[in-house]
């Protein structure tokens, strides 16, 4: 096999981070006796991906990111956007909803590969969702951006995940994730190689060329 370790991105990879977003947010609207609705989500949507680039990009740190978004979106209201904040990730949290195929791919790879979660998300909400998921058997380790100091595309945090696992030989290494531009940018930077989850259908219109593309999960037990 021409791999040993396979890194695989958290939200919208094994977990559909739409179903989450939405389930957190409705919970922390009803804690504050506020009425949600799809315009509050679609607005909230907007902010947080924005919030996210800035992130990617070294704007703003995770600290500002967590509390930023709910000041934009509460920016008129006498509410405290960190109260908000914690509310909202406690709920994040909870919602480990999977996407189709998360289990049945995890399982089988980890018969053959060490599967490492890498992500960009918070270290709280990520080790308390793998905890509350079926997925936690079969994953050797979480690396998540807040505790390492980097962030995809960063090729730091690549070399840091294998160097937690003791692996050197970046040949054998893999990167599956959803985002062009965190996870296969970053996979590229770092020298290994990568496989584009596009469960959107998108057409790939950037410079950023993934060695693998796939639609669905399962996909990857076809190669793998």
């Amino acid at each position: 096999m021409k791999y040993k370790v396979i890194l695989l991105d958290a939200d919208d990879t094994l977990f559909d981070y739409d179903q989450a977003e939405t389930y957190a947010l409705m919970k922390t609207y009803a804690h504050f006796n506020k009425t949600f609705n799809i315009h509050e989500l679609e607005r909230y949507k907007r902010i947080n991906k924005e919030m996210w680039i800035n992130f990617e990009k070294g704007i703003i740190d995770i600290k500002e990111l967590r509390s930023k978004r709910f000041e934009k979106l509460f920016f008129n209201e006498p509410i405290s956007p960190d109260e908000v904040s914690d509310i909202y990730l406690e709920h994040l949290g909870e919602a480990c909803f999977e996407h189709e195929g998360a289990k049945e791919v995890c399982e089988v790879l980890s018969s053959r590969y060490e599967l490492v979660i890498l992500t960009n998300g918070m270290a709280k909400v990520q080790q308390s969702r793998l905890r509350r998921s079926r997925l936690m058997p079969y994953i050797k380790a979480i690396i998540t951006s807040e505790e390492t100091g980097y962030k995809k595309p960063d090729a730091a945090i690549f070399e840091y995940a294998l160097k937690q696992v003791g692996h050197k030989d970046k040949k054998s290494v893999l990167m599956a994730g959803d985002s062009l531009s965190s996870d296969i940018q970053g996979g590229i930077n770092a020298g290994i190689d990568t496989c584009w989850y596009n469960f959107r259908h998108e057409t790939n219109t950037t410079s950023v060329h993934p060695v693998y593309e796939i639609k669905e999960l399962k996909e990857l037990l076809c190669f793998l």
